[in-house]
């Protein structure tokens, strides 16, 4: 997967890392922006949930449950 992270969460990188098989990109956003995206598709969006994802939710989405 081609996956990238917008905002500073160590929390979700590392989560996504023990999954293996990801890249995991962390790129600066603004205005609270918050974006998991995989393979060119968004997984998780803070604008559109109107919250970060819970723990061990990333992983869930990539593990496609």
């Amino acid at each position: 997967y081609g996956l990238k992270l917008q905002a500073s969460s160590g929390r979700v990188s590392d989560e996504v890392l023990k999954l293996g098989d990801h890249q995991v990109n962390l790129v600066a956003g603004s205005g609270g922006v918050f974006e998991v995206t995989a393979d060119g598709r968004i997984l998780f969006s803070k604008a559109d949930s109107n919250r970060f994802p819970e723990p061990g939710e990333i992983a869930g989405l990539l593990a496609g449950e």
